[in-house]
């Protein structure tokens, strides 16, 4: 096999991860499989560059999926699933980076910052009556979530609890 068609079966498995679903740690391994061991597939050994770049592709599509969440421009789109899985996806995410040996800490400002605005738009919305909450978790759920990504209860807009479920 020469470098260029390995480079082309690379490149097509990270578009393959970066399209995947909601869990995408599943579809890396899938790939791992394919890529390795797959009757089927190319069966190649991958070099540590090779594996870190499926790695991080993996990590943009949940980064991606992680901000969908948060973005209060989503939240009238069949794709968003609200707060609730922003919390599950970002844990998803952390474990992926615990497991391959990376730090998650550079995206919590972003998410920090991505989470403020939507709950001040959400909060502004509501109050206006524009809407009802899209917040999906419990106070409970946000307020751990925030503690996680080093967001103090008293830097979260005034009544934010008023946007989240009273029980599951």
């Amino acid at each position: 096999m020469t470098s260029d068609e390995r480079l082309a079966i690379l490149e097509d498995e990270v578009f393959i991860l970066r399209d995947s679903g909601e869990i995408p740690e599943i579809a890396y391994h899938a790939t791992l499989h394919y890529l390795s061991c797959d009757p089927e597939g190319p069966k190649l050994e991958l070099s540590e560059n090779e594996r870190v770049l499926l790695q991080n592709a993996v990590l943009e599509r949940y980064w991606e999926i992680v901000l969908r969440d948060i973005d209060a421009d989503n939240r009238d789109l069949s794709s968003y699933r609200g707060i609730r899985r922003t919390i599950y996806n970002w844990q998803r995410m952390q474990d992926f980076c615990s497991r391959i040996h990376h730090d998650c800490s550079p995206f919590i400002p972003r998410i920090r910052s991505k989470l403020l605005d939507f709950l001040s738009r959400e909060l502004a919305d509501v109050s206006s009556g524009q809407r009802i909450s899209s917040v999906n978790c419990t106070r409970e759920m946000l307020h751990g979530f925030a503690e996680q990504i080093e967001l103090s209860a008293e830097s979260l807009p005034d009544n934010w609890q008023a946007l989240c479920l009273t029980e599951e």
